[in-house]
This record gives C-alpha cells, structure tokens and sequence, in this order.
C-alpha cells in the first residue's frame, strides 16, 4: 500500500515481522535489567519483569504496525521513543488506562488483578456516567482563502519503485506496442442526484454568503474523494537510471482544463493544478478551484501552477462533446473527461412531462484515459464506478459537502422510483398533501436556527421516502389546491417553497391554533417566494448591527469587567425592536410602545432605541444616578423617549424599571400598557406591549404563564404583546438539557396558542422579516406572538464571570466565532449586494460611532456632576371633599334602579339590593356597602376605579355584589355604572387564580394612572405570599429605587375564626417589617365608615404610595361592626380611634391597645364584667406610618393606666413585633402584650382548641 508522505524505494525482506519483534524485545530486556543490577528473585521482581515485558510488547506492536508500511524516506533522523507508537495516547480520565512511563524510567510494579483495591488512603478519582461530549461543529462555515504554489511548503519528494518481474515485462511490451500506450474507460452516470443536490446547495448559498457551486466542482471534488479511495490510478510512469518505474505521487495535484479565448477568436487550453487537494475540505477546494480559474483568465497563472499534475480534468461537455479520448501529459497518469449533460438521445425529443413521468433523468459521460504501462483497465473501469457512486450519494458524498458547506439540511438521496399507474395517481397527490402538511407543523424542527452548532438536520415526517415519494418525483407535477398561489406545481417547486418558507433560519410554529383565519393568514404570509430586502433596508440593518457592537464593544473597552450584562452575541436584537418600532411608527392605531425586560442587553436597548445618551450611560456606570432615594443598579433603571424612523416618524416609548427577579417586569408592564389604553375607548389596544425575555427564565419561572393566561381576559387584556426570547442557550451555568424538559423554551406559548417564530440571530435579515410579520399578525389578531431569537452569549453571564469553567465547548466555538455584524458584512460583500466601497463606509461608520461614544463620555465625564440632595419635601396632599347625604342615597338608588325586565336572584333582591336603599337613608351600613359607597362617590367625582381580585365581583364571602346576575340570560348589571351620565370609569373583574402575575398588573396599573384607585383582592389575605416578589421589589421599594409612585391597594382578609393556619392570617408581620421611609401606608380599619375614609383618603393622597389593608371575614355581617351615614358624611380617617364608651378616664386601670375585629370581642367580654369601667378600648386603625401624635393624644386621657398591647396572633406575628420595637419606643411608658403564645404556624386547625385559646386571650386581657 502506498504511503502519501512521501516516496520509498522498498525491497523484500527475509526476516518475518514476529521475529524482528521479539528479537528487539529481548534486547531491550536485558538493557533494562543489566542497567538496573536487579536480580529476579521474588514476587516483587517477577512483577517488575511482567511490566517491563508489557511494555516492550506495546513497543512491539508499535513497532511491528510501522514495520508493515515503509517509513517516510525524508524522515531521516530517528524518531522519540513516544512518537514509535501510532496508537492514540491514553486518556487520563480511563482508569483503566495507565499512562505510559517515560523512556528509561522504571515502571511501577503491576498489582495482581485478582486482588481488591485497598480500603484505606485515597480513592481513584472517577467521572460521572455521562459521556463525553463530541467537539461541536461550528455553525459559520470556516473562511476559505485559496491556496497559492508558492506558499505550500517545499513539495514532497515522489515514491518510485523499480518496476521487475511482470510488470517490468508489461512496459517492455506496450513501449514495443505502441508510441504512447493509452486506453480509455467510458462510463455513463445518472446525474439527477448530482443536479437536485447543486440545485439545494445554490439555494442555500444565494440566500446566505453568496457563491455558487458547479457541476465541474462537484465532479472534480468525487475524482479527489474517488482517488483517496482508489489511489493506484493517481500514479504514472518514468524511467529511472534507464529503468521503467511506476510513480506515486505524494500529493493529489489536480489539473484542470481551462480554455481561454483570445482576442483574435481563437482558442488556447491550459491545464494548472490545485495543489495537494487530497488535504482540503470541499469549501477550501472550491475557493481553491475559482481561485486558480480566476488567475488563468486575468493571465495571472505561473509556472508552479501548471507542474506537478498528477491528474487532470477536462470538461469538453460545456460545449455539447458526449465525451473525447484526450491526451496525456508527461508526468501524469491520467485524464478524466467529462461529457455533456443530456438526456438520453433516444429521449431528447420527449416533452418534460414525459421524462418526468418516465423517470428519465439526464447522464452525463465520465471517460478515463490512462497510461497502460501503469495503471490496467481494471484499475481504470474500477475509479470510474467508485466516482459513479460517489456521484449517485454513496459513502456520505453530499453529506459532507452540505456539511463543509453548513448546509443545515439533509441531502436529497438517490432512491428507485415509484411506480404508480394512473389509477393510483390520486394517491401519489394525497401524499404530496401530506407532505406539505408535515413542512407546515414540523419544518420547524429542520429550520437551521442555531448559530453556533452545526448539525444536518432532518425528520422521518420531513423525508420524501416517509410519504411514498422520490427525488423522481422532483419534476413531476401535482395538484395543490392552491398551496403557493397556483393549483398545480411540480413538486420540486412545492418542496423549495416548503424549505424557503418553514425550514432555513426561520422556523415556525403556528398548525398548533384552531383559527383557520389565523392558520391561513400564515400560510399567505409565509409561502411565498422569498425576496431579499430592499438596499436601504439592507443598510439599516447593517446600520443597527453597527450601533449594537459599538456600543457593547464601547463599554468593554472603557468598562473593564463591570457588570452591563451585555448584548454580545445577540446584537440583532436591536434590528429586531428597531422594525418593530419602526412599524408602530407608521401605524395610526398605534400611540406608544412599552419594553419590559430583564437585565441582559438592556442598556444597548436604551441606548439604541429608547434614546438614552452615552454620556447618560457614563454617569450610571460612575455611580451616578441624578436621583434622590437608594437607587439602582444601572441595568435595573427604566426611561422614556421616544424613537424615530429613518422618516422621521415617530413614536413614544417607555422602558419599564425592572427588578433581577428574572421576569416579575411582565406583569407590572402588561399593567402600564392596560392602564394606557383605559385612557383610551374600550378595545382600542393604542399602546403595543413587548416582553423581552430569557430562554431559561421563559421556561422556568412560572409567572410567565401567569402573564400569557391574561392575555385574553378582559381584565387583563392589551390587544396581544409581542414577546422576544433572546435565547442565548444557557442560563448562567446551566447548559439546555437541564433547564427545561420542553423542546422550545418557548412552549409555554403553546399554552395560549400563540405562534412562534424561531429564528437565527447570526440572520439579521430573517429577524428583521420575522419582527414585521409578528407586529402584523399582533394588529391583525390582537393576540400574542413569541420570536425566539436564537443566539449565544459571549461573555459570562455577567463580565466578571469565566463562562468556559462549565460550558467548555460552547465557549471554544464563541471564541472563535465572528460577530454577527462581520458575518452579516460578509454575505453582503459575498453576494453583491453593497460595494466593496459600501463596506468600507460601513466599517468608518462603526467606528464613527465609537469615537462619538467615546466623545459623549468625555464630556459627561468633565462637566460637573449634579449634587443627589436628601429626600425632597413631600407635596401637600389633596383635600378629600366632602360626601353629603344625597350623595350616598344616590349610591342607594342606583342599587334600586334595575333595568327593565332583569331577573335579579331572588336573595339578592331583597337581602342586599332593598336593604342598600333603606341602609342609605337609615344607616347600620354594613362593610360591603361601605366600600362601595367609597366606589361611588368617587366615581361622582369623576375618579376611575378598579378593582380585581379572587372572586372580588361578589366577593369570597359574598358581602360585596358589586355585579348582578339576570337569572334567565346570565346578563351583567353594575349598579355602580349607572350613577350619573358624567362619571369616572369604574372596572370591576374576577381576576385569574394568580397572585404573583396579578398583583404586578395591578402594581404597573397604578404607577401609570395615578388618578385612579387600583385595588387588588386576596381571596384570603395569606394568599398574597405568592406575590411576595412583587410585594418586596415593587410596592415597599420602588420609590426609593427608582421614584416609582403607586397608589395600588392590597385587601387582605384577615382574622382568626379557628379556620385553620392558612385562612387567618394575612402576615400583618411581614408587611411592617417593610415598612421604612413613609414606603406605603398599612391599615386594619374596624368599621364599615373608618374604612370608607381610608380609601376616600388613598384615592386623593399626594405623593402615591401603597396601601395594604387588612380587611375582616366574621365581622363583615357582624350587627355592631355597622356605621351611620353621618359617620360617613363628616369627618374623615381617624388612625387611633378613642374608648367613646369611657365616661370616666381617671378610673381607668388598663388601656387595651389592639386593632381590627378583636375590638368587637374585647367589648362583648368588657360588657361581662363588672369592673367593666376600669378598662378603656383604644383601636389602632393605622399602623404605619405610625400615628405617634395621635396615639400619645389618646394616651395622654389616662395618665395612670397600664398600656397593654391584645391581639389574636401569635405573639411572634401580627403587629406586636412591630408595635414593640418601633412604636413603643415613641409612647413614653412600657408596654406589655396578650397574645396567644409564640408559634410556628399561624394559628390552630382545632375549633376546640382556637375556642380554648381566644377563652385564655380574654382572661389575660381583663385580668388585674
């Protein structure tokens, strides 16, 4: 067998390859043991001897397989000792691999293997059971620059071997025979295979970085592979020192024919070779190709092109030649040549739908010429086949070509045909439907969307063999039924749509939505020929690119590992939202857009579409912020600006402050967008949503399906969001297969039915085309749409973080991977569709915009830094006007005034709605009514309210019946809707069983309609847990973070009635330990009027901060817990209310401090007793901010008594933590608690037991 390292002259031996082995192996032992003066004695000795005769049979065997083919001739020097073997080197990590010892060292006695490892000293150290992992392959195809003569390295010498014997004889008789001994092999190849494949292949190329392949490559490119298989006809004749010799070449130097016209019409061939073509991949042997094609038309060949061929192409086909006999050059062994690509001639005059239907495909004629002093006829008709077969698919051929191509898809493979008759055509039709349907629902899973990883991809549903069809099927045609506008294609056109449309670097998923409406609209959308953007639009996109890279590339530079959570990897990210607001730009329905997202790429999207300066930018970065309060991280703050087309249109946007808890933004931006639009006539959707997301935060936070199960809720409804996933596939360290169990992260938009469009980020094309359909299908639908970007993340998850710690592979191909902007250049160069000019004007732009950037920081940097002042004073608040009498029976009659012929439920009509109107004029107001007369009179008053919660249109204990029900037709009546011709808006809904998604909305609500009162309900107040994130980062703290105002107002039932420990408490505790900086208000109000007041007083404050209310259960229809109507009409919120039943206070021993419905039981206990007098009850109705001045005034009435705190919780909950380590200290005298005793669940589940313990609570109050 040949060696191809270089040329060896080789004569038999005598000696066997065993005996030689063993021989070296003999020698080498006694070296070692003469060396060492060991005598082998014992067991220790014998061990050492077996370890030694291991490793000389290792030696030998090495030896022995470079005994069996000759050593390299130019290798003259001996080699290593490490380097005899040709094995792969041991992996450390086997443990049953030892590594081998160095030359000259003694190796380490073997233990027996029968003996177990030892018990004690240290364990071997072993991996987990998951495999290694292969070397990815890059999704760019690498960069492919031609290789010139000149720079190979000195050319290695050929390998010549005397001919004897035979073959000596055989040349003696051809040079007797004839002057130059030729033959020639014919052989006819199907070409269909080879034609389908190119087709696909330029395809591709005309759609990413431009080129094409041709048939002379391909066909070349089978020779090299065919030669590597078959290298005995890469071989040809000399004379050496006068005898005959066959030579074989080191290298595989392919000739290739070139005819060149000349000015005066005639002709000149000339044949350059590519040099060692044997080593390149298909990519570098097409740029290796052109290259040489190139320089032989500009006159640009030199004489290291046209030396050393060893076999040449010719293409006579080109010009109509079936096939020739050519010629044969010194130095070479072979020719190949290649015909005309025809039908055959018996064929040439049937239609095209003939051919089709017959499957005749065209041929193409390979002919081998060749010496036969060397290479025999057998040889010849042998490399012709293994051509053949390469051409026809075998081996893997188009396989690795799509692969050196990155060519995501599987190759069309060659297959007999299926024949039908005409009676089962309609069958063949069915299939072709079936196939279309499968691209439809599963192209998605072919789409080449990844820009890291390489992989060819495919799908037994995708395949032609899996429905029943060929590729000879290709050029046949089939009936559609109107699938890409016309009612008959061939189905290689249906199949190239199909690709186009659902399988390049867009995949989507829409079959899954029941709307035909909506299926069709995506089918019209998307199964169309494909048309490149426009040369404006081309150079917007590259122009954002610019912007995205500088300025990521502007803060590395002058931000070294600060955290900025950066952009890198997905800057088409910017080109995305930019079309997007482009869009809403020219869109009349369309009056401002608002961004919700995390952390990754933020500030490059405030920057680049919001309109936040650099220099703005360089003093966040310095830490500062121009702010009052704590403040933010930078990558935490929101803005507002506003965005302009290249028109000059424009657009508002706003950018929603967002905590790090990844996607809790969602909520509280869907709320800002709602609150917009209610400016705004019922369903007008003027304000476009869009949630930026991350894939592992999508698919693991549950809030995201919270998000998407409002979508259609009247409640919660904005006329669809536009989300974008940038899925930058890992989420810190964890990689994808631990992340999620779903295929997508983004599945859960499956849930609602939403389409989704994945779509590769290193395309910024295809993002830009699928940002514009997602904003037309969300104003055509008014329902939601995901774009899940697929990119990578260059960095750690933040710039101080090593990524390559935990993701060592993928981080090996974002090292050597190109930025999106250069890869996108490139195409754009590649396929001609700017200038060279226009590229270099790109290239200055770019760095046009980082001298600019660098510029602004400068300035901001020198020009003096504002002064962050304490917290500014307050605003006075806004006087509460009055409520008069016929205000509140004007509430009253509303609920007398039903419409004509409604069923009202016949409980309601007379229990709630008749008693309404007498309570308006009578009083013993209950709570229920309470508040809605605070509803009312504020709607009078031209306020907007809402309200949504569990159940909160009747409320969980049916004490509000803010709607009515008719009893024959489910028809909804709101009395409170019907006031007065001029009134605020009231909305009152049952929201989704949600608290965490829920309470956001409602928080974002507030913040953007500061003018109405917002309030959201618990079904029971511990219900609210689940909202804890937003309770932490948004109502305690946003104003000190960011100088959010919300006015939002959380009704939290509350009370201990023995329901159990989770239908009590509402954690009172909890809401005042974050309680700091007048942060928001918290009440646990005890009358039906003492509330009233309180939201009166909420809906008019200044500035807008929370309210938490803690709301009652058993005292909702308790008789004394009622209120008058000039309880309602006079005064207002009164936060400690006074003992009005103490007629003497100087009597008065104890004063029993509490709050809430324990009043109502500390006065039925009181009425027991008959030292009743000695005891004053002194309610707090507000517990934060702390009424210090009010409760000192009360206090102040009894001088002497004892101050005692009661309350039903526990004494490690509820307010007495609070009451005793912020509020005592301002009271001037000690206080003591009753309580029930310290637990670790808020209260019993025992009826009993609570009965026992609230029996215990009263004897403790009023015990002296």
């Amino acid at each position: 067998m040949s060696n191809p390292n270089g040329p060896v002259t080789t004569e038999s031996g005598d000696q066997g390859a065993e005996d030689l082995i063993l021989a070296q192996m003999q020698a080498q032992l006694d070296a070692q043991v003469q060396s060492s003066g060991a005598e082998v004695r014992d067991a220790s000795g014998l061990a050492a001897l077996d370890a030694a005769f291991a490793e000389l049979a290792t030696e030998g065997a090495s030896a022995a397989a470079s005994a069996t083919s000759p050593a390299p001739a130019a290798a003259q020097t001996p080699a290593p000792p490490a380097a005899a073997s040709t094995a792969p080197a041991p992996q450390p990590s086997d443990p049953q691999t030892a590594a081998p010892h160095a030359p000259g060292t003694q190796a380490a006695p073997a233990a027996p293997a029968a003996e177990p490892a030892p018990t004690t000293g240290q364990l071997a150290a072993r991996t987990t059971a998951r495999p290694p992992q292969a070397a990815p392959v890059p999704a760019d195809a690498p960069a492919t620059a031609p290789v010139r003569p000149q720079d190979l390295p000195a050319a290695d010498e050929p390998r010549v071997q005397i001919l004897k014997g035979v073959a000596k004889s055989l040349v003696t008789n051809m040079d007797a025979s004839l002057t130059v001994p030729t033959a020639t092999s014919v052989r006819t190849v199907p070409a269909k295979l080879m034609i389908d494949n190119r087709i696909v292949i330029n395809n591709h190329l005309t759609r990413t970085r431009g080129g094409k392949v041709s048939f002379t490559h391909l066909i070349a490119w089978a020779m090299v592979r065919a030669l590597r298989e078959f290298p005995s006809q890469n071989v040809y004749y000399d004379e050496v020192d006068g005898k005959p010799a066959v030579v074989t070449p080191a290298h595989i130097n392919l000739g290739i024919a070139i005819d060149l016209p000349k000015p005066d019409g005639s002709r000149t061939l000339v044949v350059p070779g590519i040099k060692r073509a044997e080593t390149m991949g298909f990519a570098e042997f097409v740029a290796a190709y052109e290259d040489v094609v190139a320089r032989g038309r500009n006159g640009q060949l030199t004489a290291d092109d046209f030396s050393g061929n060893t076999i040449s192409l010719t293409n006579p086909g080109g010009i109509g030649t079936v096939h020739s006999v050519p010629r044969l050059m010194k130095g070479a062994g072979c020719i190949i040549g290649a015909g005309a690509l025809e039908y055959p001639a018996e064929f040439q005059g049937a239609s095209e739908r003939t051919l089709a239907g017959l499957g005749i495909g065209k041929t193409i004629t390979l002919t081998s010429t060749y010496d036969h002093r060397v290479i025999q006829g057998a040889g010849s008709g042998e490399f012709l086949k293994k051509v053949h077969e390469l051409l026809i698919g075998q081996r893997g051929f188009y396989e690795d070509i799509f692969a050196a191509l990155r060519i995501p898809y599987d190759p069309i493979h060659w297959a007999e045909d299926v024949s039908v008759d005409e009676a089962t055509q309609v069958d063949k039709t069915a299939r072709v439907q079936e196939l279309i349907n499968a691209f439809r629902v599963r192209g998605h899973l072919m789409a080449d969307i990844d820009p890291l990883e390489y992989v060819q991809r495919t799908h037994p549903d995708l395949d032609l063999s899996s429905h029943g069809l060929t590729f000879w099927d290709l050029d046949r045609e089939f009936v559609t039924g109107g699938f890409g506008g016309k009612r008959a294609a061939k189905l290689r056109d249906i199949l190239g749509i199909l690709r186009d449309s659902y399988c390049r670097t867009v995949g989507v998923q829409y079959m899954h939505i029941p709307d035909p409406a909506q299926r069709k609209w995506f089918q019209e959308k998307l199964e169309v020929k494909y048309q490149k953007p426009t040369h404006d639009e081309q150079m917007r996109i590259l122009g954002k690119l610019n912007e995205a890279e500088a300025f990521e590339t502007f803060l590395q530079t002058k931000f070294v590992g600060q955290k900025r959570f950066s952009l890198e990897g997905g800057e088409s990210t910017i080109a995305l939202l930019d079309e997007i607001l482009q869009r809403a730009a020219h869109d009349e329905a369309v009056e401002g857009v608002a961004i919700g997202m995390a952390h990754r790429g933020r500030l490059n999207v405030l920057t680049n579409i919001a309109g936040k300066t650099y220099g703005q930018i360089f003093r966040e970065f310095e830490g500062d912020f121009g702010t009052t309060g704590s403040g933010d991280v930078k990558y935490h703050l929101g803005t507002e600006g506003v965005f302009q087309a290249p028109d000059g249109a424009q657009v508002p946007v706003t950018v929603a402050a967002n905590p790090s808890h990844l996607e809790v933004v969602n909520g509280v931006l869907e709320g800002i967008v709602r609150a917009k639009q209610d400016r705004r006539p019922i369903a007008t959707f003027t304000t476009l949503p869009i949630l930026v997301h991350g894939d592992a935060a999508l698919a693991g936070q549950g809030i995201n399906v919270e998000v998407l199960q409002m979508s259609q809720l009247r409640a919660y409804r904005t006329g669809g969001t536009i989300h974008v996933n940038i899925n930058n596939q890992v989420g810190f360290t964890t990689p994808v297969d631990e992340a999620r169990t779903s295929t997508y992260s983004t599945d859960v938009a499956l849930t609602i039915q939403s389409p989704v469009f994945h779509v590769n980020g290193d395309d910024p094309e295809a993002v830009v085309r699928v940002a514009r359909l997602a904003f037309e299908y969300r104003q055509a639908f008014h329902r939601d749409v995901f774009i899940d970007l697929i990119c990578y993340r260059r960095r750690g998850h933040n710039e101080g973080d090593d990524p390559s710690m935990t993701q060592p592979l993928m981080y090996s191909l974002i090292e050597a991977k190109r930025s999106t902007r250069k890869l996108y250049t490139e195409a754009l160069v590649g396929r001609g569709d700017i200038t060279q000019e226009e590229h270099d004007l790109a290239a200055k732009d770019f760095q046009d915009r980082l001298e600019r950037a660098f510029a602004e920081t400068h300035a901001a940097q020198t020009s003096p830094i504002p002064v962050i002042l304490p917290h500014a004073a307050e605003s006075a608040p806004e006087p509460v006007p009055a409520v008069s009498e016929a205000t509140i029976q004007a509430i009253g009659d509303a609920h007398a005034n039903t419409p004509d012929g409604f069923a009202v439920h016949p409980k309601l009509a007379q229990n709630v709605l008749q008693r309404r109107a007498e309570m308006s004029r009578s009083g013993g107001i209950d709570w229920g009514y309470g508040e809605l007369l605070a509803f009312g009179s504020l709607l009078l008053e031209g306020r907007a309210v809402r309200l949504v919660g569990q159940d909160s249109r009747r409320g969980t204990f049916a004490q509000r019946h803010a709607v009515f029900f008719d009893q024959s037709n489910g028809q909804e009546w709101l009395p409170l809707v019907n006031l007065a011709e001029q009134q605020g808006r009231f909305y009152v809904y049952d929201s989704l069983l949600s608290e965490y998604a829920a309470v956001a909305f409602e928080y974002g609500y507030s913040v953007e309609r500061e003018e109405a009162l917002v309030l959201w309900e618990a079904q029971y107040g511990d219900f609210a847990d689940g909202a804890q994130i937003v309770i932490d980062t948004y109502l305690s703290s946003s104003e000190q973070k960011w100088q959010q105002h919300s006015g939002v107002v959380l009704l939290l039932p509350h009370g201990y009635e023995g329901q159990g420990p989770d239908h009590s408490s509402a954690r009172i505790e909890r809401y005042l330990q974050l309680c700091a900086e007048h942060n928001m208000t918290v009440a646990r109000p005890s009358t039906p009027a003492s509330y009233f007041h309180l939201l009166r007083r909420q809906a008019y404050a200044q500035p807008r901060r929370p309210l938490i209310v803690f709301t009652p259960k058993s005292m909702l229809r308790l008789k004394g817990a009622t209120s008058e109507v000039s309880d309602f009409t006079s005064g207002g919120f009164r936060p400690v209310l006074d003992d009005a039943r103490v007629a003497d206070p100087a009597a008065v021993r104890r004063i029993l401090l509490h709050s809430g419905k324990i009043h109502y039981d500390l006065v039925a206990e009181q009425d027991k007793l008959a030292n009743g007098a000695e005891f004053a009850l002194v309610r707090l109705e507000q517990y934060y901010p702390e009424p210090i001045e009010e409760l000192i005034a009360v206090l102040g009435r009894y001088p002497g008594a004892e101050l005692v705190w009661v309350q039903d919780e526990p004494e490690n909950q509820g307010a007495w933590p609070f009451v005793n380590q912020e509020l005592a200290k301002h009271l001037g005298r000690p206080i003591r608690v009753v309580s029930r005793p310290s637990s670790a669940a808020t209260a019993t589940g025992l009826p009993k037991r609570h009965a026992a313990e609230q029996t215990v609570l009263m004897d403790a109050a009023f015990a002296i």
